[in-house]
């Protein structure tokens, strides 16, 4: 399996992304009418949502096929695709026409090279995801939950705290997050961080920035209420606290990526274990997005060798002042070298401080930080060519680390 081969045959095939999907979905659907179900493409929007779902989900495999943890990340896919009742003999079925379509779009850059490369990946990719179906499913684990909203609390008019109660126990570790549906919306999930650390009542704190055109945040900003029942998929991510705590710890949370770290900060309070020392830089575009400031307190109360930096643009400023200031700083700290790193935000801001943070001495290995599933949403730069030249956006203009 080539990684290299892999990335430049995918540029060549996101440039024709269209036609692409649209030869993948016929001959899936032409080969395998019983899989039409699962795939809902009713409206143009649909069918852009999935367009870009399958490109981006391929492209952050293949940006990992020579890093750490990939098999890791797709037994997690794996398990979490259950909740699209996906069986093995779907995922033969979508290889087949998935590389059937890379084919006919590639023209003369395909060759048996290629296809082999392809065929190689996509085996790994099934066998990790089916691995991670199989294990769920032999623990007993259903499919998804289902979850009562049992608290609505509204923070301005695009953003509310949606508390959960799981109809039966939803285990999960402070940091992660859950793929959330609406039986209203079918077949469309998005993925949220769990805003909490286990409670003894399991109740759960998704906190939902609204996306104006997103497929699924109006729907529970605007219209969900207290005795709705939402659908969870089951909790997955590795934006957690490495234990036991043997080095002081950074965070750094943008909008509701406050969400994890907040979970994250209750974990360590709650621990009996002493903790070096530990920082934590809270950033929003403005003062009126700076909500849950009665937990803030509360945090820095149960954690008194916790330094809080909080950081928004200056009266009357552009939004862009707020990575500005947050750049400054992160750059006016020392020993990062020491400290581990855990960020969380708009995939923009997360991928910048992600680059910046190793010229300030800290070490790439320990900057923790999670890769959420993707949400269809549009981009300005195709996925392949965005592996091969990757840009450098500006957080404010990318939805948050919340789905859309």
């Amino acid at each position: 399996m080539d990684p290299e081969i892999l990335r430049t045959s995918f540029a060549v095939v996101e440039r024709r992304a269209e036609f692409a999907l649209k030869y993948f979905y016929s001959h899936l659907f032409w080969h395998h009418p019983d899989v039409r179900a699962l795939f809902p493409l009713d409206s143009p929007e649909d069918k852009e949502r999935q367009r870009d779902r399958l490109f981006t989900a391929l492209a952050l495999v293949i940006a990992r096929l020579e890093g750490p943890g990939l098999h890791e990340y797709l037994r997690d896919l794996g398990r979490d695709h259950r909740k699209y009742l996906a069986r093995p003999e779907h995922y033969t079925a979508v290889g087949a026409s998935l590389i059937a379509a890379f084919a006919a779009v590639s023209g003369s850059a395909w060759s048996s090279e290629v296809e082999k490369a392809w065929d190689e990946a996509y085996e790994v990719i099934a066998d990790a995801m089916l691995d991670g179906a199989g294990q769920a499913e032999s623990q007993g684990e259903p499919s998804w939950w289902d979850a009562e909203v049992v608290g609505r609390t509204g923070h301005g008019d695009d953003l509310t705290v949606l508390t959960l109660r799981p109809q039966r126990p939803l285990p999960h570790v402070p940091g992660q997050y859950v793929s959330v549906s609406d039986p209203r919306l079918p077949g469309v999930w998005r993925p949220y961080s769990v805003g909490n650390a286990p409670r003894s009542d399991d109740t759960l704190d998704l906190h939902v920035s609204l996306v104006e055109d997103g497929a699924l945040s109006p729907e529970l900003v605007r219209r969900t209420r207290t005795g709705d029942v939402l659908r969870l998929g089951p909790a997955c991510g590795r934006l957690t606290l490495r234990t036991p705590v043997e080095r002081p710890l950074t965070f750094i949370a943008a909008g509701t990526g406050w969400a994890p770290v907040k979970a994250l900060l209750e974990q360590l309070a709650s621990e009996p274990g002493p903790y070096d020392e530990a920082r934590l830089f809270v950033v929003a575009r403005d003062t009126a997005y700076l909500y849950d400031r009665a937990a803030l307190g509360a945090l820095r109360t149960r954690l008194p060798r916790l330094d809080v930096t909080v950081i928004t643009p200056a009266p009357g400023r552009p939004k862009l002042q707020a990575t500005e200031r947050l750049l400054t700083a992160l750059g006016n700290r020392a020993k990062w070298a020491r400290h581990d790193v855990y960020l969380a935000g708009p995939p923009g801001l997360v991928e910048e401080i992600t680059e910046v943070l190793p010229g300030l001495g800290a070490v790439p290995d320990r900057v923790f930080r999670d890769d959420l599933p993707p949400t269809g949403r549009g981009r300005s730069l195709g996925t392949g060519e965005w592996l091969l030249r990757r840009p450098r956006p500006r957080w404010h203009h990318s939805p948050g680390r919340s789905g859309a």
